[in-house]
């Protein structure tokens, strides 16, 4: 009888996942593996690591006791030879194995040592995702755009989500207008936490003694890391976050880290969480007139439209995407991202959540961290190494479409069609970061204590004219700067050079 291994990577812990459906529970052998080549190709945060391998001792005991025999190796096992295809070596000599059942890793990186790995390796394309690799080439074909929006709606009409025969529940696709709105006060909810049990607490001591070094904060941790935690972490959203989530998905607030945010991302990433079951959740309660429908529609579209959207452009585009920079930004990512003092409030405050956290919602990410990347020409590829390191749900097929297009327009607009960028006066208008900024949000003219969003956002759009200068999305910016008198533009480039020149120099921004 011939033994073969199944190999289950860390954000592959699900009992469906393609390598384990088409193994033979009697006669085949479960690999998985801590190893030095997953915890240091990138700097990641120690919260990522101990959720990925609390994840993994507790799905291993799962399938051990569901009947399967599981060969696990620990980061400190003096026998792990520091490689995911180093371990199957080794275990296909221990098993007397010839061939290796895998699921297609997230990442072309390991879809290459697989490749390469001097055994059969045989990928099997992960059935988690509602859109095949071929189903999202179709649908691209031809196309002169590849705009979310349009392959959200077939998304709807593939899996039935909020919908009426053919027509999109109450009439519309999109409530996103409905989105937009600035929190004040207190927040009443956060995300679902979770006392470290002895697993766990192994896991703690490991990474803190391994990975101290690393960017972010180990401990409080707090994060689910088993698919019975990870479900309750759902229906505690939909029950206390949802209501409020669609009308202040993109609010930020001093000291509120998660807001009515979900939380629930890294669960689904590494298989805790089904997509399909946590959009049937929010359906539900709409349903059933739990939560408004802005609310549960804006919750599905980022799961069914942006997440399986941002993976069909992954492994449309191919493994050189990360490394596009269209804008030819040069310029090193600046120590404020490393928790760096920075006098900019919002960026200061989205890093030390992200620090503590390993998290920042979507708008913390796109508007302030990122728009400052994009308007100061940071070198996309650092930043794109920098969100991959730093939270807790970045694998790189969502994190590189997500900042190498979406954020920093380094694909040249295949995400977007047009830069994200912004002067403070958005901030200012989702938060209340500018009201204890030391600089002024409502100075305009290039003073010296101009928010730097205000001249950076003229600087880009005046060294980027001969790009944007005809985009439809953008006419109305030029025709603004065009307009402005001389000496006022001369002032802001001035000053924008100034504060380009600081960072340059590593004075504090």
């Amino acid at each position: 009888m011939v033994t073969r291994l199944v190999l289950v990577l860390g954000d592959q812990l699900s009992m469906t996942v393609a390598g384990l459906k088409a193994a033979d529970k009697d006669t085949d052998v479960v690999v998985m593996a801590e190893v030095a080549d997953e915890t240091d190709y990138a700097q990641h945060h120690p919260k990522k690591i101990a959720l990925i391998f609390a994840a993994m001792r507790k799905f291993a005991r799962k399938l051990q006791d569901d009947g399967w025999t599981v060969a696990y190796t620990e980061l400190d096992d003096s026998n792990n030879t520091g490689s995911i295809c180093g371990e199957l070596i080794r275990r296909a000599e221990d098993f007397d194995a010839s061939e290796v059942l895998a699921t297609e890793p997230g990442e072309w990186r390991l879809i290459s040592a697989l490749t390469h790995c001097p055994l059969k390796v045989r990928q099997l394309e992960d059935g988690r995702f509602i859109a095949s690799h071929r189903q999202f080439g179709e649908w691209a074909e031809g196309r002169k755009a590849l705009r979310m929006e349009y392959f959200y709606r077939d998304m709807r009409r593939q899996t039935g989500l909020m919908m009426e025969g053919e027509t999109p529940a109450g009439g519309q696709w999109n409530y996103d207008h409905d989105n937009r709105k600035a929190a004040s006060g207190s927040v009443d909810t956060a995300p679902m936490q979770f006392t470290p049990d002895d697993v766990v607490e192994e896991v703690l001591d490991l990474v803190e003694a391994r990975f101290s070094k690393n960017f972010g904060t180990l401990r409080p941790f707090t994060l689910a890391t088993d698919q019975g935690q990870a479900r309750r972490a759902l229906t505690h959203f939909i029950k206390h976050g949802l209501p409020k989530f669609g009308d202040y998905q993109d609010a930020m607030l001093e000291n509120e880290p998660f807001l009515w945010h979900a939380h629930l991302s890294a669960y689904i990433n590494i298989g805790l969480l089904d997509p399909m079951e946590v959009c049937q959740a929010a359906e539900d309660a709409w349903k059933n007139g739990d939560v408004p429908i802005n609310a549960a529609e804006g919750f599905i579209r980022q799961i069914i439209g942006w997440r399986e959207y941002v993976r069909g452009i992954y492994f449309h585009e191919g493994p050189e995407y990360p490394e596009r920079n269209v804008l030819k930004h040069k310029r090193d990512l600046p120590w404020l991202y490393w928790g760096g003092e920075t006098k900019m409030r919002c960026v200061g405050q989205a890093v030390a959540q992200t620090r503590d956290h390993g998290y920042a919602h979507h708008i913390q990410r796109l508007m302030v961290t990122g728009n400052f990347a994009l308007l100061a020409g940071i070198d996309p590829h650092q930043v794109h190494e920098w969100y991959l390191s730093v939270y807790i749900d970045a694998f790189e097929w969502v994190e590189s479409p997500n900042t190498v297009g979406m954020s920093q327009f380094a694909d040249g607009g295949i995400i977007a069609s047009k830069p994200y960028v912004s002067s403070g006066n958005y901030i200012d208008k989702m938060s209340d970061h500018c009201k204890l900024c030391a600089y002024d949000v409502k100075a305009k003219d290039g003073e010296e204590d101009a928010c730097p969003f205000n001249v950076l956002y003229w600087h880009f759009l005046e060294r980027h004219r001969e790009r944007f200068t005809d985009n439809a999305r953008m006419g109305n910016m030029y025709r603004t700067w065009d307009r402005m008198a001389e000496d006022k533009k001369d002032r802001i480039l001035t000053r924008a050079e100034s504060f380009l020149k600081n960072m340059e120099d590593g004075g504090l921004i």
